[in-house]
């Protein structure tokens, strides 16, 4: 109980000091956001503050802060630090300063900013690495969210309606204006979203008053702990409540929207350490029931899920919990299918005011999206790849934003070592573990080295690319320099007066 209490207070005090901080590094000012300076009536719109934070909380708070961490508990109680130290010096971090770097140069996505940070050909890399990550985000958002929906009427096989509604929801989301659905309706699930987390959480304080030894690790639960190291399985397993390269998707979609740069702190820190309380409301209810069943711990996340939101709430709240679930995961998924729409057409140089526009460019990923829920459906096994796949994959993102964001930062002559800090600890947590994991693993596929070897690759590997980072800041800063001095130039000899000489 104390480590739980621990985790919120150092995700709060975290919040006012180390985000404070990381806002004065940024230093926001009155300059012409994107919304005023771009405005076009469908991205770029001006929408009030509290809409914008909803925004990016539904956004970026897909079912990793949920299913994540219903798996990273297994870990044991150490996971009530380590969500919130990494969401606020890493998490919160990458969010915010990615969303910051989009607002400074006009609302770019997340491939334009690569391209300006990193270059045009880790550029080109990344834009289709990213694509195929939103790929499976939507089709992960879809099949979950889908499957609890049909779990609620059991003897009905309606999965597949459930996911033909989900997904025309995605596809109205995707292609009209963001004010129209998207601003219009996410307060509603906002709110949904907020009290079933406070009704989890009222829950965990009265069982934590009456049974405080419940969240900690009971004989039963070590029995069946996970044996697989912290150091790289956890910061995969739990892909959004700590951090996640996918925020970086969608946090471009609220610098479009933003009115102001001082509101940039709230919106984007803000709503990652909102994320790290849902996360770790859900991580404490998780340990609760596995203490109670650990038998429960041989079970899949959804079914404890179920398990967790009628346990603590009973049948009728609990269904309004897993709606709100059900709304994380739609309301990630819907913003993953805009943000691909966004950065195809940014790559491509396909004007998105006219619909019919928007809806050919949607075409050839909803085809895709169909084929991988075919796919994920055949059998768990296949949605256990798809989901692995879509952890590590996230984590690669962050490692890539992070390191984006360094050389950002370098070349603006600000203080680096906020964003190199997590870059270098999640390239060393990506690589390592893809250098280790294997079938045998219970993984995906991987090179399944042993363990040592896998740190000591991962620690060179994260370390050469961090030098790589900063040299490529130094240039670009350089670069920057000499065309500013260009200009001053210029300007000084267009105000210098004309001479004439006679000869």
């Amino acid at each position: 109980m104390l480590l739980f209490l621990l985790g919120l207070v150092i995700l709060v005090v975290g919040y006012f000091s180390y985000g404070r901080f990381v806002e004065r590094i940024i230093c926001p000012d009155e300059r012409e956001t994107p919304a005023c300076a771009c405005y076009d009536g469908v991205d770029y719109v001006k929408l009030p503050l509290w809409k914008n934070m909803l925004i990016q909380l539904l956004n970026i708070a897909g079912v990793g802060p949920v299913i994540g961490v219903i798996l990273g508990i297994k870990f044991g109680a150490i996971a009530f630090l380590i969500i919130p130290i990494g969401n606020i010096i890493g998490g919160a971090v990458h969010d915010f300063v990615s969303g910051m770097m989009s607002i400074r140069n006009r609302g770019a996505n997340l491939p334009a900013l690569t391209k300006i940070t990193m270059g045009t050909t880790y550029a080109r890399f990344f834009s289709v690495f990213m694509t195929l990550l939103l790929l499976l985000v939507v089709a992960v958002f879809i099949n979950i969210p889908a499957n609890l929906l049909a779990g609620m009427v059991p003897g009905h096989a309606l999965f597949w309606y459930m996911v033909a509604v989900i997904f025309l929801y995605y596809i109205a989301a995707t292609l009209f204006p963001v004010d129209k659905i998207i601003g219009r309706f996410y307060p509603i699930f906002g709110g949904m979203l907020l009290v079933g987390t406070v009704a989890i959480f009222v829950a965990l304080m009265w069982t934590g008053v009456h049974q405080p030894l419940l969240f900690t690790e009971s004989a039963g639960f070590k029995e069946h702990m996970m044996s697989e190291p912290i150091i790289p399985v956890l910061f995969v397993t739990i892909a959004c409540g700590i951090i996640s390269g996918f925020h970086a998707t969608q946090s471009p979609i609220i610098a479009r929207t933003l009115e102001s740069e001082y509101h940039g702190r709230r919106a984007f820190y803000g709503m990652m350490v909102m994320e790290g309380f849902i996360a770790m409301v859900w991580a404490a209810a998780a340990l609760v029931v596995y203490n109670l069943f650990p038998e429960y711990m041989l079970k899949t996340p959804s079914f404890v899920l179920g398990q967790i939101t009628t346990y603590f709430l009973g049948t009728k709240l609990g269904a309004l919990t897993i709606a709100a679930v059900v709304i994380l995961a739609v309301t990630s998924g819907d913003t993953a299918m805009r943000s691909m729409r966004l950065s195809l057409a940014e790559m491509l140089h396909i004007d998105q005011r006219g619909l019919h526009k928007r809806v050919l460019l949607c075409l050839p990923l909803i085809v895709i999206v169909c084929g991988l829920l075919w796919w994920s459906n055949k059998s768990a096994k296949s949605f256990g790849h798809l989901w692995n796949y879509f952890a590590w994959a996230n984590q690669v993102m962050a490692a890539s934003t992070l390191y984006a964001a360094t050389i950002w930062l370098i070349a603006q002559r600000k203080t680096w070592w906020i964003t190199v800090v997590p870059g270098v600890f999640m390239c060393f947590i990506v690589t390592t573990y893809i250098l280790w994991v294997s079938p045998k693993n219970g993984g995906p596929v991987g090179f399944a080295l042993p363990l040592v070897p896998s740190y000591i690759i991962g620690g060179v590997m994260a370390v050469v690319l961090a030098v790589a980072a900063y040299f490529r800041g130094l240039n670009l800063r350089h670069g920057r320099l000499a065309r500013e001095a260009q200009k001053v130039t210029e300007e000084e000899d267009r105000d210098k007066p004309e001479i004439s000489v006679d000869i």
